[in-house]
């Protein structure tokens, strides 16, 4: 893959650091995802890896009036028209933000 073929042309650098982008209604614990990573590279070239992980709130859209909003306690009612019926836009998120390298 493109990762393992890019790691080879510089085989001195090392991953430092990993930045992570979490939703709120991913279904990922963000606690339980770094102690599992804290588990996988114990006693590796990767153990002091940094694991930075930014929340991401739920975000819906209204189908009517086209606001878009963080949903708060569990409401995806529009805070502009009332509409109950409003979609999901973000939070349901998992993905890499960054990958910090330092040069061999």
């Amino acid at each position: 893959d493109s990762w393992t073929a890019a790691a080879k042309t510089r085989p001195d650098d090392r991953l430092i650091a990993v930045g992570l982008r979490i939703g709120e209604v991913s279904g990922v614990s963000p606690e339980a995802l770094d102690f599992c990573l804290q588990c996988l590279i114990k006693g590796t070239d990767l153990e002091p890896l940094g694991l930075e992980i930014e929340r991401s709130p739920r975000r819906h859209r209204c189908p009517k009036c086209s606001c878009e909003f963080d949903v708060v306690d569990y409401d995806p009612t529009c805070p502009e028209c009332g509409e109950f019926s409003t979609a999901l836009i973000s939070g349901d998120e998992m993905e890499i933000v960054y990958l910090e390298v330092e040069d061999g």
